[in-house]
């Protein structure tokens, strides 16, 4: 391959063996202390495993402790109840969050024929109607969330409006209401029926119809957001036998993998609605983050920089440019270039890489890869 050519990183991310004797960006004239310093900047990320019970910033903070380093930051927030997969950057890796790739997987159990005020076994739970789907009508429920659908973020979110943090402003409202109001926007059956017919005795005084919101009151609109469901398939179903003939689907296991921005717990109510019941999430664990999978995942106490810190254009999946040596002084200086090589796509990131480091983000406009970020 020439130093020209125009290739794409590999997939299969695997950790950087030594960070001795990376060569970081060269010039011909002595560093300034500043521009020394940088460059002695760690730059890399890790493959971490959060696990339940921490926040994302509890990670973060973490790591901070453990590797004596403040600059490092994260894509994709993980709720409390939830563990897996997250993205970290250290150091000047920070710069590149926005080039990771924001596609996720989810391995997620959901519970039928109950709501959640939180949307996951941490709220308030409340019995809707018995689920009473076969495995077929599921199979199509599923299918009809293929593809692009427009989804209400939960209200206990870390989703802002108007400045403030939704799980701040539901958490503040629900002080102020009673356990029945703040279930009296939920998607509650008209009539939760027992085996007889006869009304249930155990159902709220004023249920409402599945077509209603689920959302606490809340003086504020939340804005909905278009997202993409690339596949959603049955794991495993967890069955309830009523008689020797007959059985329910109580919960099922299901892997979802989807675009930036997806709340898994919206949709399991989504889903649950098509059923004609309610659902929350009993778990949920982030097996997949871009490039980032659940088995190569480091432990926070485990982490070591040398042996798991993962070079930065083998995170991105962005397509890369070699460089020669020219090429590399000129982008050094931020000077945009005619590429010498084959023409790399136009519009597109690219990881303009030389001597295997990431020397910067381009992007090819008018003939010309016009340099965006310059790490040197």
């Amino acid at each position: 391959m020439s130093s020209n050519e125009l290739e794409r990183t590999e997939t299969n991310l695997s950790p950087v063996q030594s960070f001795e004797g990376i060569n970081y960006a060269k010039t011909e004239k002595p560093r300034s202390n500043e521009r020394q310093n940088a460059a002695n900047e760690p730059f890399c990320f890790l493959n971490i495993y959060k696990p339940k019970g921490i926040t994302s910033f509890d990670v973060i903070y973490k790591l901070r402790k453990r590797l004596g380093i403040k600059k490092i930051g994260h894509s994709g927030t993980l709720d409390p109840l939830a563990d897996g997969v997250m993205q970290v950057a250290i150091g000047r890796a920070t710069r590149l969050l926005d080039y990771l790739s924001s596609d996720k997987t989810y391995h997620a159990r959901i519970k039928f024929g109950y709501f959640s005020t939180t949307g996951d076994a941490e709220g308030e739970i409340m019995p809707a109607n018995p689920p009473k789907f076969s495995e077929d009508d599921l199979q199509n429920a599923l299918k009809s969330m293929i593809g692009e659908i427009e989804q209400t973020p939960p209200i206990y979110s870390a989703i802002k409006v108007g400045g403030k943090k939704l799980c701040d402003l539901a958490r503040k409202n629900a002080k102020k209401l009673s356990s029945k109001e703040v279930f009296a926007d939920f998607e509650i059956s008209k009539t939760l029926e027992n085996p007889n017919n006869s009304k249930n005795p155990e159902a709220p005084e004023n249920p409402n119809n599945p077509e209603n919101s689920k959302k606490p009151a809340l003086d504020i609109e939340i804005p909905k957001r278009i997202v993409t469901i690339y596949n959603a398939r049955i794991i495993n179903l967890i069955k309830i036998y009523k008689t020797d003939e007959n059985s329910q689907i109580q919960e099922a296991e299901l892997e979802i993998s989807c675009s930036k921005g997806t709340y898994i717990r919206t949709f399991a109510e989504d889903l649950a609605k098509k059923l004609n019941t309610g659902a929350y999430l009993t778990s949920l664990t982030r097996t997949v983050a871009g490039e980032f999978k659940i088995e190569n995942s480091i432990k926070i106490e485990d982490v070591n920089l040398s042996s798991d810190g993962i070079l930065p254009h083998l995170a991105l999946q962005n397509k890369t440019y070699t460089l020669n040596f020219e090429e590399y002084k000129l982008v050094l200086n931020g000077v945009s270039f005619a590429p010498s090589g084959e023409k790399p796509p136009e519009n597109v990131p690219l990881s303009l890489i030389y001597e295997n480091n990431l020397v910067s983000i381009g992007i090819l406009s008018d003939n010309k890869i016009v340099c965006k970020k310059v790490f040197k």
